[in-house]
């Protein structure tokens, strides 16, 4: 993305002409982007048994699966429909991992047709497991009671969270698993999402390592995703350099004390594709009161939820004029809902009717969760890839 005549480009491509091409709204995904998180979260971590399972809830849309296993990754799904998602991509069943959270008998069926590895969120699911598969391989996420992230939605971690078997359970579920002669050879966690401290990461990956110790077969380690990206002006990237530092650093010491080297596992979501996707809308309509500039767009929360659901910060661009005179608003979709609204009170370069405006950084969490909410259609999508849509 840059920014040539004034006006926004993907490549060689304006967002103007794309919009005019494609129409709005629109994602737009620029596939450089993606491989640059991939490779500057991975590229620094030395640990040669390092295993990147991209958290598909972020963003499912096929192209990007088809990234993801370009450079190398797997896939960590949430649902049948996610896996049935990656293995249309191309992804084989070993490459794929299912966290379940709640999930039905028939799903668990499923999972063990194909031969998918499992995370069991609770004591009844592995009870149910060991009926459905006994004398099989499992994996656990377990909750240490440790969480974060930057709202408490996307917090899953501690005693207020549904997520994982606490850690109070454990002599509980390694009594279950004896039961139906289930071998516990993965571990996994999950603290929450958009988290940019590596200090936050090391802290909870000790105490997997830690709890590790309980395990005697294991064969992974799964330390979850969480990987945040700086959606606010004043907040800075996670240092992906120094977290590798921290994390080869208490590997080392790990697989020494645990007696022999595991597959190490990651699972960033977030992180990968955020900043990869852009959202693009056509103001509609403006109109002022006393107190505030209300910008009217073609789109709404159905089509991109984060700041009704989370009151998360997006930034936002004027694509058909990036730099001009300066104008306080607040842009709005076109759902009849008060808490549609993308940005209160925020500056932009005034816009007219028939402006692009920009939401950037809306590759994740987007399309994935856009409903059909007004009965106002889904936006399209389309990749920028070697400078070509």
């Amino acid at each position: 993305m840059e920014v040539k005549n004034n006006k926004l480009y993907f490549n060689n491509i304006s967002a103007e002409n794309l919009a005019k091409k494609y129409g709005t709204p629109l994602y737009v995904y620029e596939a450089a982007t993606i491989w640059e998180r991939y490779h500057s979260l991975v590229d620094h971590i030395q640990y040669p048994h390092l295993k990147v399972h991209y958290a598909a809830k972020a963003n499912a849309n096929p192209a990007i699966l088809k990234i993801i296993k370009d450079l190398g990754g797997g896939i960590e799904a949430v649902s049948r429909g996610k896996i049935e998602l990656a293995l249309k991509a191309g992804f084989k069943p070993s490459q794929i991992i299912y966290t379940c959270n709640g999930a039905e008998v028939d799903e668990l069926k499923y999972i063990i047709k194909k031969g998918i590895r499992i995370n069991i969120d609770s004591l009844d699911q592995l009870e149910t497991w060991g009926k459905l598969n006994p004398n099989s391989n499992v994996s656990l996420r377990l909750n240490l009671d440790i969480g974060a992230g930057s709202h408490i939605y996307i917090t899953t971690g501690g005693q207020k969270s549904k997520f994982g078997i606490h850690i109070s359970n454990i002599k509980d579920a390694k009594k279950i698993a004896q039961k139906y002669n289930l071998t516990i050879i993965g571990i996994h966690q999950h603290i929450g999402s958009d988290v940019l401290n590596p200090q936050v990461f090391m802290k909870a990956i000790k105490a997997l390592m830690k709890v590790s110790q309980h395990f005697g077969d294991l064969e992974s380690i799964n330390f979850g995703g969480g990987f945040g990206v700086p959606y606010k002006p004043e907040q800075k990237p996670l240092d992906t350099k120094k977290f590798a530092q921290f994390f080869d650093k208490a590997l080392n010491k790990f697989v020494k004390e645990y007696g022999k080297e595991l597959d190490v596992l990651i699972e960033p979501g977030r992180y990968l594709v955020a900043e990869s996707g852009t959202l693009l809308t056509t103001v509609t309509d403006i109109k002022s009161n006393p107190s505030r500039t209300f910008v009217s767009t073609n789109t709404g929360m159905n089509h991109l939820i984060r700041q009704a659901m989370y009151f998360a910060y997006q930034k936002i661009s004027n694509a058909s004029k990036v730099k001009g005179t300066k104008k306080k608003v607040t842009v709005v979709g076109n759902i009849c809902e008060s808490a549609d609204m993308f940005a209160e009170d925020r500056t932009i370069t005034s816009p007219k009717k028939g402006d692009i405006l920009a939401i950037h950084d809306s590759g994740a969490y987007g399309y994935t969760m856009s409903s059909f909410y007004n009965a106002r259609v889904r936006p399209a999508e389309v990749l920028i890839d070697k400078g070509q849509p």
